[in-house]
């Protein structure tokens, strides 16, 4: 019994796939992937769109679509700044999915996003709560709490550049400041050294 369920947890950890990418994507153009699925595949991608510019301070958003087989678009989500979509393959072939940056000039947006899927295992019964089962949905959540950490990584970086700039316009100002109220007292000790001059005239 044991042993049966050890093979099982073993070959479910085989069936499981992640993989995590940050791609820069051009000014008006796409970047596109692929996965060749299986019939009853499940396949899923987060992604969060960011900025490479340590400079930006807003939070950049973007296109995502997917296309099945035959090219037709089975998701999409327009403008977005973060999402997650996931599929189940209703027929073999490869399934390809963008992110889309054609409606912006910025050459500094990038994007994060990891995939993952669960290769489907025909079980006999897959209502029951097995092993099998109860694994791979933990895999899942496992894979929901790194998406989200990549999420917060990302809006970190974007808060501390606005801090940052900030900061510095804080600083510029003070020096602009500290300019003003020393060309303020020179040109008043000036003024009321002129102003009590004793002139002669002879």
């Amino acid at each position: 019994m044991q042993l049966s369920k050890f093979i099982t947890l073993f070959l479910v950890s085989l069936f499981s796939v992640a993989k995590a990418h940050t791609v820069l994507l051009p000014a008006h153009g796409r970047r596109c992937f692929f996965e060749n699925l299986s019939q009853g595949d499940e396949f899923s991608v987060s992604f969060q769109f960011g900025d490479r510019s340590p400079s930006s301070t807003e939070q950049l958003n973007g296109d995502f679509l997917i296309y099945g087989p035959n090219d037709q678009i089975i998701s999409e989500q327009y403008e977005s700044e973060h999402g997650e979509t996931t599929i189940t393959a209703r027929s073999a072939g490869k399934y390809t999915y963008c992110f889309l940056n054609e409606r912006s000039s910025i050459d500094t947006k990038d994007v994060t996003f990891n995939i993952y899927g669960v290769i489907y295992v025909d079980l006999d019964n897959p209502n029951t709560d097995s092993l099998d089962a109860s694994v791979r949905q933990l895999s899942k959540l496992v894979h929901e709490v790194k998406n989200e950490q990549s999420y917060i990584v990302i809006r970190e970086r974007t808060h501390r550049n606005t801090a940052e700039s900030t900061n510095s316009r804080v600083k510029y100002w003070s020096i602009f400041q500290l300019i003003v109220v020393i060309a303020n007292s020179v040109f008043q000790i000036y003024y009321l050294k002129r102003f009590f001059e004793v002139t002669s005239y002879v």
